[in-house]
């Protein structure tokens, strides 16, 4: 199931989900890291203040994800993929890839990609 939403339909998506996220990073020995911060979703980018070993990680490997779970059980989680870049203490996300996903009943997952298009 696919649901197209513009990129800035994407904040709008992402008040509906928790009010946090998970950043993950990819650290030395191909470790995921994983911390729980709130961005913020601006014109093109998601900002957010992390911690030394996350800047580093998306520093080195700026291919990122961002996890907010669902607003309420039985609901999508909604992940966002992008690329960092990292400045003193603030990352910032260029997404390039979203999806809203969920158990599926019965097994296996409900996915439904968030199309991420620009404004023209």
């Amino acid at each position: 199931m696919s649901i197209a939403v513009e990129l800035a339909e994407l904040r709008a998506v992402a008040d509906g989900q928790a009010p946090f996220a998970y950043l993950l990073t990819v650290g030395e020995g191909a470790r995921v890291h994983a911390i729980a911060l709130v961005p913020a979703i601006g014109d093109g980018e998601i900002v957010c203040e992390a911690g030394r070993s996350s800047c580093a990680n998306a520093a080195a490997r700026p291919d990122v994800s961002l996890l907010w779970p669902p607003g309420a059980p039985g609901d999508y989680s909604l992940i966002v993929d992008g690329v960092a870049s990292v400045d003193g203490s603030v990352v910032r996300i260029v997404p390039g890839r979203a999806v809203r996903h969920r158990p599926a009943v019965g097994g296996g997952s409900d996915c439904a990609p968030v199309e991420l298009t620009s404004e023209g």
